[in-house]
């Protein structure tokens, strides 16, 4: 089964090697001596720990496509994914009543990629993956954000471990006054990913963060980066 899997992540690299052009100067390598600006995006440190803060009764009815320092994001996964069921999804969250649009429930995705873009190798194949991609889901009441995003975590993390994601590390919790978010490291189809989903008191989401020079994006700086998409992604 796990070479059934691998076999058909392969073969979604190789389409989306095929679509991307390898004389692009955007998918060009990134130079050795200088590393991508994209993980040390999201401003200055912040505290690891804060204490989240009541219930202030904003909820959401859109995802925007934010505008992020040293980042280009739009609607979708931006041409890259990695298929049997190996893409990060948010489950665990059927306790939580998903807001409706127009009679479709609101699940929306966004990609964002730095500059130079990011290029994943496999073998003799390569492609330009995005920074990381994003899915969104917002609900009518989060009432415990922490409670809800443990258990999100937990149920999204095994559900991609069973479809061959190997998960690396201890999971990180970092905590504002209006965000939960909850990292960990993993290794999909060899490449090392950061994972990290968030909640606050009406929404959920998971920020997938592919590999730089074949390096896991640290934890750190992808929470950072999951508190500043979410600054710009959620609209009042």
């Amino acid at each position: 089964m796990n070479r059934v899997r691998t076999a058909v992540a392969a073969v979604v690299l190789a389409t989306a090697v095929a679509g991307c052009g390898s004389g692009d100067p955007a998918d060009a390598e990134r130079p050795q001596d200088k590393p991508s600006t994209a993980p040390a995006t999201g401003g200055p440190e912040r505290p690891a720990a804060q204490k989240l803060a009541a219930d202030p009764g904003t909820r959401y009815t859109t995802v925007a496509v934010p505008t992020m320092e040293g980042l280009v994001c739009d609607e979708g996964d931006g041409g890259f994914h990695f298929g049997s069921d190996l893409d990060m999804t948010v489950t665990g969250d059927d306790g939580l009543k998903e807001i409706e649009d127009d009679g479709q429930e609101v699940a929306d995705e966004v990609s964002c990629f730095g500059s130079p873009r990011n290029v994943l190798r496999k073998g003799t194949m390569s492609a330009s993956a995005p920074t990381f991609t994003a899915r969104t889901h917002l609900y009518e009441n989060v009432p415990d954000p922490t409670g809800s995003l443990d258990r999100i975590f937990d149920a999204s993390m095994n559900l991609a471990k069973d479809y061959g994601r190997n998960l690396t590390g201890a999971p990180k919790t970092v905590t504002s006054s209006s965000l939960v978010v909850k990292c960990r490291q993993n290794v999909t189809d060899t490449f090392p990913m950061t994972t990290c989903l968030w909640a606050n008191y009406g929404a959920a989401g998971v920020l997938d963060f592919f590999p730089f020079d074949d390096q896991h994006i640290p934890v750190d700086s992808a929470a950072r980066l999951t508190q500043d998409f979410v600054a710009g992604a959620l609209k009042k």
